[in-house]
Protein backbone atom coordinates (compact mmCIF):
# COMPACT_ATOMS: atom_id res chain seq x y z
CA UNK A 1 0.00 0.00 0.00
CA UNK A 2 1.19 3.49 -0.81
CA UNK A 3 1.12 6.07 1.95
CA UNK A 4 1.03 9.84 1.86
CA UNK A 5 1.98 12.26 4.60
CA UNK A 6 -0.74 14.36 6.16
CA UNK A 7 0.58 17.92 5.73
CA UNK A 8 -1.01 19.07 8.98
CA UNK A 9 -0.07 16.22 11.34
CA UNK A 10 2.74 14.30 9.69
CA UNK A 11 0.69 11.11 10.00
CA UNK A 12 1.07 8.52 7.25
CA UNK A 13 -2.24 7.88 5.49
CA UNK A 14 -2.86 4.86 3.31
CA UNK A 15 -3.65 6.12 -0.17
CA UNK A 16 -6.76 3.91 -0.15
CA UNK A 17 -9.31 4.64 2.55
CA UNK A 18 -12.27 2.36 3.31
CA UNK A 19 -15.59 4.16 2.89
CA UNK A 20 -18.29 2.49 4.99
CA UNK A 21 -21.32 3.98 3.21
CA UNK A 22 -21.83 1.16 0.69
CA UNK A 23 -21.33 -1.91 2.87
CA UNK A 24 -22.70 -5.20 1.46
CA UNK A 25 -26.31 -6.06 2.20
CA UNK A 26 -27.77 -9.46 3.14
CA UNK A 27 -29.81 -11.20 0.45
CA UNK A 28 -33.07 -10.79 2.37
CA UNK A 29 -32.61 -7.10 3.24
CA UNK A 30 -31.22 -4.87 0.47
CA UNK A 31 -31.23 -1.84 2.79
CA UNK A 32 -29.39 -3.58 5.62
CA UNK A 33 -25.79 -4.59 6.34
CA UNK A 34 -24.22 -8.02 5.92
CA UNK A 35 -22.26 -7.65 9.12
CA UNK A 36 -20.06 -10.70 8.74
CA UNK A 37 -18.98 -9.88 5.21
CA UNK A 38 -18.46 -6.21 6.06
CA UNK A 39 -16.18 -7.12 8.95
CA UNK A 40 -14.25 -9.55 6.74
CA UNK A 41 -13.77 -6.88 4.08
CA UNK A 42 -12.60 -4.20 6.51
CA UNK A 43 -10.19 -6.52 8.27
CA UNK A 44 -8.80 -7.72 4.95
CA UNK A 45 -8.22 -4.09 3.99
CA UNK A 46 -6.45 -3.33 7.28
CA UNK A 47 -4.34 -6.49 6.97
CA UNK A 48 -3.20 -5.19 3.58
CA UNK A 49 -2.22 -1.73 4.74
CA UNK A 50 -5.39 0.38 4.78
CA UNK A 51 -5.32 2.59 7.88
CA UNK A 52 -8.18 5.06 7.28
CA UNK A 53 -11.85 4.12 7.66
CA UNK A 54 -14.63 6.65 7.00
CA UNK A 55 -18.20 6.39 8.28
CA UNK A 56 -20.94 8.80 9.40
CA UNK A 57 -23.67 9.25 11.98
CA UNK A 58 -26.34 8.86 9.27
CA UNK A 59 -24.97 5.87 7.33
CA UNK A 60 -27.45 3.00 7.74
CA UNK A 61 -28.94 5.08 10.59
CA UNK A 62 -25.99 4.25 12.82
CA UNK A 63 -25.48 0.72 11.57
CA UNK A 64 -22.32 1.67 9.71
CA UNK A 65 -20.64 3.09 12.83
CA UNK A 66 -21.63 0.03 14.84
CA UNK A 67 -20.32 -2.36 12.19
CA UNK A 68 -17.04 -0.45 11.97
CA UNK A 69 -16.70 -0.81 15.75
CA UNK A 70 -17.13 -4.58 15.51
CA UNK A 71 -14.62 -4.82 12.67
CA UNK A 72 -12.05 -2.94 14.74
CA UNK A 73 -12.16 -5.26 17.75
CA UNK A 74 -9.37 -7.81 18.39
CA UNK A 75 -6.65 -5.19 18.02
CA UNK A 76 -7.69 -3.82 14.62
CA UNK A 77 -8.69 -0.50 16.17
CA UNK A 78 -5.08 0.21 17.07
CA UNK A 79 -4.06 -0.01 13.41
CA UNK A 80 -6.41 2.56 11.91
CA UNK A 81 -7.65 6.14 11.99
CA UNK A 82 -11.43 6.46 12.07
CA UNK A 83 -13.39 9.34 10.58
CA UNK A 84 -17.06 10.03 11.26
CA UNK A 85 -19.38 12.98 10.74
CA UNK A 86 -21.67 15.31 12.64
CA UNK A 87 -24.96 15.44 10.68
CA UNK A 88 -25.39 19.14 9.93
CA UNK A 89 -28.52 18.31 7.93
CA UNK A 90 -30.22 17.28 11.19
CA UNK A 91 -28.81 20.06 13.36
CA UNK A 92 -31.42 22.35 14.93
CA UNK A 93 -29.97 23.42 18.31
CA UNK A 94 -26.45 23.92 19.64
CA UNK A 95 -26.98 21.36 22.39
CA UNK A 96 -27.31 18.66 19.73
CA UNK A 97 -23.61 18.95 18.88
CA UNK A 98 -22.65 17.03 22.00
CA UNK A 99 -25.45 14.51 21.59
CA UNK A 100 -24.36 13.63 18.05
CA UNK A 101 -20.72 13.33 19.08
CA UNK A 102 -21.48 11.20 22.15
CA UNK A 103 -23.70 8.90 20.09
CA UNK A 104 -20.99 8.37 17.47
CA UNK A 105 -18.35 7.68 20.12
CA UNK A 106 -20.65 5.15 21.78
CA UNK A 107 -21.47 3.42 18.50
CA UNK A 108 -17.80 3.32 17.50
CA UNK A 109 -16.73 2.27 21.01
CA UNK A 110 -13.83 4.72 20.94
CA UNK A 111 -12.64 7.20 23.55
CA UNK A 112 -11.91 9.75 20.84
CA UNK A 113 -12.58 10.29 17.15
CA UNK A 114 -9.47 10.54 14.96
CA UNK A 115 -11.11 12.64 12.23
CA UNK A 116 -14.41 14.41 12.88
CA UNK A 117 -16.24 16.26 10.10
CA UNK A 118 -19.19 18.52 9.63
CA UNK A 119 -21.22 16.45 7.19
CA UNK A 120 -22.69 17.65 3.91
CA UNK A 121 -21.57 21.26 4.00
CA UNK A 122 -23.47 23.19 1.36
CA UNK A 123 -25.45 26.38 0.84
CA UNK A 124 -28.48 25.11 2.75
CA UNK A 125 -26.64 24.16 5.95
CA UNK A 126 -23.83 26.71 6.14
CA UNK A 127 -25.99 29.45 7.78
CA UNK A 128 -27.09 27.01 10.49
CA UNK A 129 -23.50 25.95 11.13
CA UNK A 130 -22.51 29.58 11.53
CA UNK A 131 -25.47 30.44 13.74
CA UNK A 132 -24.90 27.49 16.09
CA UNK A 133 -21.08 27.88 16.19
CA UNK A 134 -20.53 24.32 15.03
CA UNK A 135 -16.92 24.99 14.05
CA UNK A 136 -16.22 26.44 17.51
CA UNK A 137 -17.67 23.29 19.05
CA UNK A 138 -15.27 21.13 17.03
CA UNK A 139 -12.33 23.37 17.96
CA UNK A 140 -13.27 23.01 21.63
CA UNK A 141 -13.56 19.21 21.41
CA UNK A 142 -10.18 19.06 19.72
CA UNK A 143 -8.66 21.06 22.58
CA UNK A 144 -10.23 18.59 25.01
CA UNK A 145 -8.76 15.66 23.09
CA UNK A 146 -12.17 14.15 22.32
CA UNK A 147 -11.44 14.54 18.62
CA UNK A 148 -7.96 14.70 17.12
CA UNK A 149 -8.57 16.35 13.74
CA UNK A 150 -11.47 18.54 12.60
CA UNK A 151 -12.78 19.10 9.11
CA UNK A 152 -15.80 19.20 6.83
CA UNK A 153 -17.20 17.26 3.89
CA UNK A 154 -18.13 19.64 1.08
CA UNK A 155 -21.21 19.22 -1.13
CA UNK A 156 -21.78 22.86 -2.08
CA UNK A 157 -22.22 24.19 -5.59
CA UNK A 158 -19.25 26.55 -5.90
CA UNK A 159 -15.58 26.96 -5.20
CA UNK A 160 -16.41 30.36 -3.68
CA UNK A 161 -18.45 28.81 -0.87
CA UNK A 162 -15.80 26.14 -0.34
CA UNK A 163 -13.15 28.83 0.06
CA UNK A 164 -15.36 30.75 2.50
CA UNK A 165 -15.86 27.69 4.69
CA UNK A 166 -12.21 26.66 4.49
CA UNK A 167 -11.08 30.13 5.57
CA UNK A 168 -13.63 30.24 8.40
CA UNK A 169 -11.92 27.94 10.92
CA UNK A 170 -8.58 26.20 11.57
CA UNK A 171 -9.53 22.99 9.77
CA UNK A 172 -7.11 20.07 9.70
CA UNK A 173 -8.66 18.35 6.68
CA UNK A 174 -11.45 18.50 4.11
CA UNK A 175 -13.36 15.88 2.17
CA UNK A 176 -14.10 16.60 -1.49
CA UNK A 177 -15.81 14.85 -4.37
CA UNK A 178 -13.25 14.42 -7.13
CA UNK A 179 -13.01 12.14 -10.15
CA UNK A 180 -12.24 12.55 -13.83
CA UNK A 181 -15.89 13.35 -14.56
CA UNK A 182 -16.06 15.94 -11.76
CA UNK A 183 -12.79 17.82 -12.18
CA UNK A 184 -14.69 21.12 -12.23
CA UNK A 185 -17.73 20.13 -10.13
CA UNK A 186 -18.42 21.58 -6.66
CA UNK A 187 -15.01 22.61 -5.23
CA UNK A 188 -13.25 20.71 -8.01
CA UNK A 189 -9.56 20.84 -8.72
CA UNK A 190 -9.50 24.52 -7.71
CA UNK A 191 -10.65 23.54 -4.22
CA UNK A 192 -8.19 20.67 -4.08
CA UNK A 193 -5.29 22.97 -4.85
CA UNK A 194 -6.49 25.73 -2.53
CA UNK A 195 -6.78 23.35 0.43
CA UNK A 196 -3.32 21.94 -0.26
CA UNK A 197 -1.87 25.45 -0.47
CA UNK A 198 -3.05 26.04 3.10
CA UNK A 199 -1.53 22.79 4.36
CA UNK A 200 -4.91 21.13 4.82
CA UNK A 201 -5.14 17.39 4.20
CA UNK A 202 -7.55 16.43 1.40
CA UNK A 203 -9.63 13.27 1.60
CA UNK A 204 -11.31 12.34 -1.69
CA UNK A 205 -14.81 10.88 -1.91
CA UNK A 206 -16.59 9.47 -4.97
CA UNK A 207 -13.34 8.77 -6.90
CA UNK A 208 -15.31 6.41 -9.15
CA UNK A 209 -18.50 8.48 -9.03
CA UNK A 210 -20.34 6.03 -6.80
CA UNK A 211 -19.29 3.11 -9.00
CA UNK A 212 -20.73 4.71 -12.12
CA UNK A 213 -17.28 4.69 -13.76
CA UNK A 214 -16.87 0.94 -13.23
CA UNK A 215 -20.26 -0.70 -13.79
CA UNK A 216 -22.55 -0.96 -16.79
CA UNK A 217 -19.86 0.54 -18.99
CA UNK A 218 -21.41 1.49 -22.35
CA UNK A 219 -20.13 -0.59 -25.26
CA UNK A 220 -18.92 2.57 -26.98
CA UNK A 221 -16.75 3.44 -23.96
CA UNK A 222 -15.35 -0.10 -23.69
CA UNK A 223 -14.46 -0.08 -27.38
CA UNK A 224 -12.83 3.28 -26.87
CA UNK A 225 -10.76 1.99 -23.93
CA UNK A 226 -9.77 -1.17 -25.81
CA UNK A 227 -8.56 0.85 -28.78
CA UNK A 228 -5.55 2.18 -26.84
CA UNK A 229 -2.23 0.45 -26.33
CA UNK A 230 -2.48 1.05 -22.57
CA UNK A 231 -4.84 -1.53 -21.04
CA UNK A 232 -6.47 -0.85 -17.69
CA UNK A 233 -9.74 -1.75 -15.98
CA UNK A 234 -12.26 1.08 -15.54
CA UNK A 235 -11.47 1.18 -11.79
CA UNK A 236 -7.75 1.34 -12.56
CA UNK A 237 -8.23 4.33 -14.88
CA UNK A 238 -10.38 6.17 -12.36
CA UNK A 239 -8.34 5.59 -9.20
CA UNK A 240 -5.01 6.27 -10.88
CA UNK A 241 -6.33 9.54 -12.25
CA UNK A 242 -7.19 10.72 -8.73
CA UNK A 243 -3.94 9.34 -7.29
CA UNK A 244 -1.91 11.21 -9.90
CA UNK A 245 -2.74 14.48 -8.12
CA UNK A 246 -0.08 15.11 -5.43
CA UNK A 247 -2.48 17.25 -3.35
CA UNK A 248 -4.56 14.17 -2.49
CA UNK A 249 -3.92 12.60 0.93
CA UNK A 250 -6.35 9.65 0.91
CA UNK A 251 -8.85 8.28 -1.62
CA UNK A 252 -12.03 6.86 -0.10
CA UNK A 253 -13.76 4.02 -1.89
CA UNK A 254 -17.18 2.79 -0.79
CA UNK A 255 -16.60 -0.90 -1.37
CA UNK A 256 -19.39 -3.50 -1.39
CA UNK A 257 -17.54 -6.71 -2.27
CA UNK A 258 -14.26 -8.34 -1.33
CA UNK A 259 -13.33 -8.29 -5.02
CA UNK A 260 -13.55 -4.51 -5.02
CA UNK A 261 -11.35 -4.37 -1.93
CA UNK A 262 -8.65 -6.55 -3.44
CA UNK A 263 -8.69 -4.73 -6.79
CA UNK A 264 -8.50 -1.29 -5.20
CA UNK A 265 -5.65 -2.34 -2.91
CA UNK A 266 -3.73 -3.68 -5.88
CA UNK A 267 -4.29 -0.50 -7.91
CA UNK A 268 -3.33 1.95 -5.17
CA UNK A 269 -0.35 -0.05 -3.99
CA UNK A 270 1.67 1.13 -6.99
CA UNK A 271 -0.12 4.37 -7.94
CA UNK A 272 1.42 7.65 -6.93
CA UNK A 273 1.58 11.31 -7.90
CA UNK A 274 2.49 11.53 -11.57
CA UNK A 275 1.71 7.85 -12.13
CA UNK A 276 0.00 8.56 -15.45
CA UNK A 277 1.77 9.60 -18.61
CA UNK A 278 0.60 12.51 -20.73
CA UNK A 279 -0.82 10.00 -23.18
CA UNK A 280 -2.79 8.26 -20.43
CA UNK A 281 -4.12 11.57 -19.12
CA UNK A 282 -5.22 12.38 -22.65
CA UNK A 283 -7.01 9.03 -22.88
CA UNK A 284 -8.92 9.73 -19.68
CA UNK A 285 -9.89 13.19 -20.89
CA UNK A 286 -11.29 11.62 -24.05
CA UNK A 287 -13.14 8.95 -22.04
CA UNK A 288 -14.74 11.73 -19.96
CA UNK A 289 -15.85 13.46 -23.14
CA UNK A 290 -17.45 10.24 -24.37
CA UNK A 291 -19.29 9.79 -21.06
CA UNK A 292 -20.56 13.35 -21.15
CA UNK A 293 -22.28 12.53 -24.41
CA UNK A 294 -24.11 9.52 -22.94
CA UNK A 295 -25.09 10.15 -19.32
CA UNK A 296 -28.01 12.55 -18.86
CA UNK A 297 -27.97 12.66 -15.02
CA UNK A 298 -24.84 12.51 -12.83
CA UNK A 299 -26.38 10.56 -9.94
CA UNK A 300 -23.94 8.69 -7.66
CA UNK A 301 -26.63 6.62 -5.86
CA UNK A 302 -25.67 8.02 -2.46
CA UNK A 303 -29.29 7.55 -1.31
CA UNK A 304 -29.75 10.90 0.46
CA UNK A 305 -32.76 11.69 -1.74
CA UNK A 306 -34.61 8.49 -0.90
CA UNK A 307 -33.86 8.94 2.80
CA UNK A 308 -35.62 12.32 2.84
CA UNK A 309 -38.42 11.42 0.43
CA UNK A 310 -41.82 11.40 2.25
CA UNK A 311 -43.08 8.87 -0.31
CA UNK A 312 -39.95 6.70 -0.16
CA UNK A 313 -39.62 6.62 -3.94
CA UNK A 314 -36.67 4.57 -5.18
CA UNK A 315 -35.09 7.66 -6.70
CA UNK A 316 -31.47 6.46 -7.24
CA UNK A 317 -32.70 3.24 -8.82
CA UNK A 318 -35.05 5.09 -11.16
CA UNK A 319 -32.42 7.64 -12.20
CA UNK A 320 -29.98 4.78 -12.74
CA UNK A 321 -32.51 3.12 -15.03
CA UNK A 322 -32.98 6.39 -16.91
CA UNK A 323 -29.22 6.69 -17.41
CA UNK A 324 -29.00 3.05 -18.46
CA UNK A 325 -31.71 3.60 -21.04
CA UNK A 326 -29.71 6.43 -22.58
CA UNK A 327 -26.37 4.65 -22.45
CA UNK A 328 -27.59 1.34 -23.88
CA UNK A 329 -30.55 2.55 -25.94
CA UNK A 330 -32.81 0.14 -24.08
CA UNK A 331 -35.84 2.34 -23.43
CA UNK A 332 -38.39 -0.47 -23.90
CA UNK A 333 -36.61 -2.62 -21.33
CA UNK A 334 -36.60 0.22 -18.82
CA UNK A 335 -40.25 0.98 -19.54
CA UNK A 336 -41.11 -2.59 -18.58
CA UNK A 337 -38.95 -2.55 -15.45
CA UNK A 338 -40.21 0.78 -14.12
CA UNK A 339 -43.85 -0.12 -14.80
CA UNK A 340 -43.71 -3.69 -13.48
CA UNK A 341 -40.87 -3.95 -10.99
CA UNK A 342 -40.65 -0.63 -9.11
CA UNK A 343 -42.97 -0.66 -6.13
CA UNK A 344 -42.98 3.12 -5.74
CA UNK A 345 -42.55 4.55 -9.24
CA UNK A 346 -41.95 8.13 -10.43
CA UNK A 347 -45.66 8.96 -10.34
CA UNK A 348 -45.49 8.85 -6.53
CA UNK A 349 -43.55 12.14 -6.63
CA UNK A 350 -45.50 15.01 -5.01
CA UNK A 351 -42.97 17.66 -6.11
CA UNK A 352 -42.02 18.58 -2.53
CA UNK A 353 -38.36 18.94 -3.58
CA UNK A 354 -37.01 17.64 -0.27
CA UNK A 355 -34.81 15.33 -2.33
CA UNK A 356 -33.32 18.31 -4.16
CA UNK A 357 -32.39 19.99 -0.88
CA UNK A 358 -30.08 17.11 0.08
CA UNK A 359 -28.82 15.95 -3.33
CA UNK A 360 -25.00 16.36 -3.40
CA UNK A 361 -25.17 16.47 -7.21
CA UNK A 362 -27.79 19.24 -7.21
CA UNK A 363 -30.05 17.30 -9.56
CA UNK A 364 -33.55 18.56 -10.28
CA UNK A 365 -34.99 15.30 -9.06
CA UNK A 366 -38.68 16.23 -9.26
CA UNK A 367 -38.28 17.13 -12.93
CA UNK A 368 -36.46 13.85 -13.58
CA UNK A 369 -39.32 11.95 -11.91
CA UNK A 370 -41.83 13.73 -14.16
CA UNK A 371 -39.74 12.86 -17.20
CA UNK A 372 -39.45 9.21 -16.17
CA UNK A 373 -43.18 9.01 -15.50
CA UNK A 374 -43.95 10.32 -18.97
CA UNK A 375 -41.33 8.17 -20.72
CA UNK A 376 -41.57 4.88 -18.88
CA UNK A 377 -44.64 4.41 -16.71
CA UNK A 378 -47.52 2.35 -18.01
CA UNK A 379 -50.60 4.37 -17.07
CA UNK A 380 -52.71 1.19 -17.05
CA UNK A 381 -50.92 0.11 -13.87
CA UNK A 382 -52.88 2.47 -11.61
CA UNK A 383 -52.79 0.04 -8.71
CA UNK A 384 -49.24 1.07 -7.89
CA UNK A 385 -50.70 4.30 -6.50
CA UNK A 386 -52.41 2.34 -3.75
CA UNK A 387 -49.05 1.98 -2.02
CA UNK A 388 -48.29 4.77 0.44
Amino acid sequence: MNYRTNPRTGLKHSLLGFGAMRLPAPADDPSGIDEGESIRMMRYAVDHGVNYIDTAYTYFEGGSEETVAKALKDGYGDKVMVATKLPTMRLKEAKEHQMFLDTSRKRLDRDYIDFYLLHGMKERYWPTVQKLDSAAFLVKKKAEGVVKNIGFAYHGETFALFKEILDYAPWDFVQLQFNYMDEHFQAGIEGLRYAASKGVAVIIMEPLKGGKLTTNIPPSILRYMDSFDVKRTPADWGLRWVASHPEVTTILSGMSTIEQVTENIEILSDADAGCLSEKELSIIAQIAEEYEKLIPYACTSCGYCRRDCPRQIEIPLIIGMRNEASMFDCHQKIRYEISHMIRKPPSFCIDCKKCEEVCPQHLRVSEIMKECKEMYEDESLQYWRDYV
